[in-house]
């Protein structure tokens, strides 16, 4: 059988670490984790400026209907999962995580000026397919070097520090291309050209400030060295075989095939309140506050009280944002309501899945388990807004909205009936390290 030890698991070196610490003093978040996030908010910040007007762009600007706007939304954030998988494999093959991060976040800062050149449907879908491209490239490696630099114990506190400074960036992006709007003669043109140039910040930030390894303590001494699974496709595809990881990818299959997309919820809004083409900018940033002031409170809740609890409480704040949007409430408070549950949502399910995740898989394979999972989300979300779109576009908004909901609550309830067997990514000082035996065709037996 496997035996898993600190030297074949960098992650259990880092708990274990931790807890040497003793009660009542925390590990600080890991300097690996402070690089990313900074070049997770400096992207974003190029990425939401883009993301902030292409729905206005495509629809009041080139006059795509909301069925041709729901194929290419679902270019936009499905298509990364097609590459999801080969990045993550490559990054765990030889170790080389911050190479495959790099192309990736290279890929899409080299098609930020792309959008300029595009103009029908064919072309914008092919620059965003390759946008998307990028993201698939480096998610997966990205999110792998945090957890690999992140005792069990903080993980969920780590994941959220990086992300609420990635949406840091989200808040600051869509104000920087409102601003860009409301001064340039050009306003798209420039949008997309102030984007380019922020995104080649990103990519120079992470090729000089992040270490191509993380930062790990000394492993502790083992009488028994184990040999490491040897990545492959198979070994990844064989982790589904572990029935927590099973559980897991599916739950996140089911949920992200009623995950309406970001832009439609901010053009429902915009229907429901006659939001002039100026100020739709601003919607994302009422989002992306939420998600700043809640990730790390968020993230430490799960590590204390169970991450897929607190996984499973944000699908119920997306319930809420679908049935403020599909009730008939009139007052001013609704768009404050929507965008700040929009938030939270996004606070409680992004890193928190990661980090339940992270805990079930062995460090040789994180990268390709946490872009498996990832995968099976982005692929249903793709399917979701095709689905949205064409459902908006046969029988209008509300019913579209109505039938999300329906279908929310359905997978929802079976989520909660397919959960983890145990919790056991609580942070109770007794976290159970990630299984191997199984995960590799080449595992001694």
């Amino acid at each position: 059988m496997y035996v898993a030890d600190s030297r074949s698991n960098p992650s259990t070196a880092a708990t274990a670490a931790a807890r040497d610490l003793g009660p009542g003093r925390r590990a600080a978040v890991a300097p690996t984790v402070l690089a990313l996030g900074t070049v997770s908010l400096v992207t974003d910040v190029s990425s939401e400026m883009v993301t902030a007007v292409l729905p206005l762009y495509l629809v009041a600007g080139l006059g795509l209907s909301p069925l041709g706007f729901g194929l290419l939304d679902g270019v936009y954030n499905g298509f990364s999962a097609l590459v999801r998988l080969v990045g993550g494999h490559l990054a765990d093959r030889g170790g080389h995580h911050k190479t495959v991060a790099a192309l990736g976040y290279g890929l899409s800062a080299l098609c930020k000026p792309l959008l300029l050149l595009a103009s029908s449907l064919p072309l914008i879908g092919a620059v965003l397919a390759a946008d998307r491209t990028g993201k698939g490239l480096r998610t997966a490696p990205r999110d792998a070097l945090i957890s690999l630099a992140s005792p069990d114990e903080s993980r969920g506190r780590a994941f959220g520090v990086h992300r609420a400074m990635d949406t840091a960036g989200a808040l600051i992006g869509p104000l920087v291309a409102f601003l860009i709007l409301r001064q340039a003669a050009d306003g798209y043109d420039a949008v997309f050209t102030v984007s380019f140039c922020v995104a080649a910040v990103g990519v120079l930030v992470l090729l000089l400030f992040v270490p191509s390894r993380p930062s790990m303590p000394e492993p502790l001494a083992s009488p028994v060295p184990a040999p490491a699974p040897r990545a492959s496709l198979k070994a990844a595809l064989g982790l589904l075989h572990i029935p927590d990881v099973r559980r897991l990818a599916l739950c996140a299959l089911l949920l992200g095939l009623a995950t309406v997309s970001d832009s439609f919820v901010y053009l429902l809004l915009q229907r429901r309140l006659g939001v002039t083409d100026r100020w739709f900018a601003l919607l994302p940033i009422g989002t992306a506050a939420a998600f700043l002031l809640l990730a790390v409170p968020l993230g430490r809740l799960a590590d204390r009280v169970g991450r897929w609890r607190v996984f499973l409480g944000g699908h119920g704040a997306l319930l809420l944002v679908y049935g403020a949007l599909l009730s008939g409430w009139q007052s001013p408070a609704l768009p404050y309501l929507v965008l700040a549950l929009h938030g939270c949502f996004y606070a409680a399910t992004d890193g928190v899945l990661m980090a339940a995740a992270a805990g079930r898989i062995p460090s040789e394979l994180r990268s390709s388990g946490l872009a498996l999972i990832q995968t099976g989300q982005a692929l249903a979300r793709f399917g979701c807004s095709i689905a949205f779109g064409a459902a908006w576009t046969a029988w209008g908004d509300r019913w579209a909205i109505g039938a999300a909901t329906a279908v929310l609550a359905v997978c929802a309830a079976t989520s909660f009936a397919l959960r983890p067997a145990a919790d056991d990514d609580t942070n109770s000082g007794t976290a159970t390290p990630p299984p191997t035996a199984t995960v590799s065709e080449e595992a001694p037996v």
